[in-house]
């Protein structure tokens, strides 16, 4: 695999977390094929990691993800409250709508969904929670790209063939870019202009979110 920190062993390491992750429960066997590392190799890390309590083995002693873990993303969510604040939103967003929505945000090069709520629908688009996705490509991606220069952006099939979405900026007070709300399904249901059906809707639950979380901003700069 190609480094992305810098420092081989904690990439590897991250490699296993996301390869459990991903297709966990997994044997010794199985953790080996879905990460490409080296037998003694893929078992070390999985074992330090279990020891650590990120990993842990199940009543087959396939590795797992630890429950450690879940500690850690409620401290990661407690220090990052939007969304907490936006899932009440996204929920009544996808409920009006009938498709999916995410909530991106921008993380370096690339943008990470965090919170994903799937269409009702059979056939809809799933972005898993967590997913690290492109810039510039995608409405969520060109919008956290260039900032929010328009109310909403559309897009239609740029990252998926069949696959439309339209996102809308969730702003702080100085009117920086914080997320991006999204909705995507099929182009047989959004159309091929998205923007005109749904921007509305999408531009009414970012910007409800962004006065949302000024609010909450507000009262944790209020002394005790």
């Amino acid at each position: 695999m190609d480094s992305v920190s810098g420092v081989g062993v904690l990439d590897k390491a991250v490699e296993v977390l996301q390869a459990i992750r991903s297709g966990g429960p997994l044997g010794l066997a199985d953790l080996q094929q879905a990460t490409g590392l080296p037998r003694a190799t893929a078992h070390r890390l999985a074992v330090a990691l279990e020891d650590h309590g990120l990993v842990r083995r199940d009543g087959a002693g396939r590795f797992c993800l630890g429950l450690e873990l879940i500690a850690l993303g409620r401290s990661a969510a407690d220090g990052f409250p939007i969304t907490e604040l936006a899932r009440p939103v996204l929920i009544e967003l996808r409920d009006v709508t009938g498709e999916s929505v995410q909530l991106f945000v921008r993380e370096d090069d690339q943008r990470r969904c965090v919170v994903s709520l799937q269409s009702p629908h059979g056939l809809r688009w799933i972005v898993p929670e967590g997913a690290r996705l492109p810039l510039g490509v995608g409405s969520a991606g060109r919008l956290l790209a260039g900032g929010a220069a328009q109310a909403w952006v559309q897009s239609v099939e740029e990252r998926e063939p069949g696959v439309a979405s339209v996102s809308a900026p969730v702003l702080d007070a100085s009117g920086g870019v914080l997320a991006a709300v999204s909705i995507s399904g099929p182009v047989e249901r959004l159309s091929r202009q998205p923007g005109k059906r749904f921007g509305p809707a999408v531009v009414a639950a970012a910007d409800r979110l962004s006065t949302l979380v000024a609010g909450s901003m507000s009262s944790q700069r209020q002394p005790a």
